[in-house]
């Protein structure tokens, strides 16, 4: 397995948009598992990779909140709707 980089992260977080919920979750947590190995590292750019990560965590909570939202939890968080309970 090679080493991990700000590239590849930076190409699973755009590949996971093409994906079904299930398969961009787990995309998007090994990517952010990669981009934390990366903290520290001399060679990367340390403001980028919080950036790349900071997507990633905003990424994740999108695909799993638009899951719940389909599957008929957004009308239950969200009140103001016209099909809320």
């Amino acid at each position: 397995m090679t080493e991990p980089t700000l590239a590849t992260v930076e190409r699973a977080l755009d590949c996971a948009a093409d994906l079904e919920t299930e398969d961009a979750v787990a995309v998007l947590q090994a990517a952010r598992d990669d981009v934390r190995e990366l903290a520290g590292e001399p060679d990367v750019d340390a403001d980028r990779r919080q950036e790349l990560e900071t997507r990633l965590e905003q990424r994740l909570r999108e695909v799993t909140e638009r899951d719940a939202y389909d599957s008929g939890l957004g009308a239950a968080m969200n009140p103001t709707e016209d099909d809320a309970p």
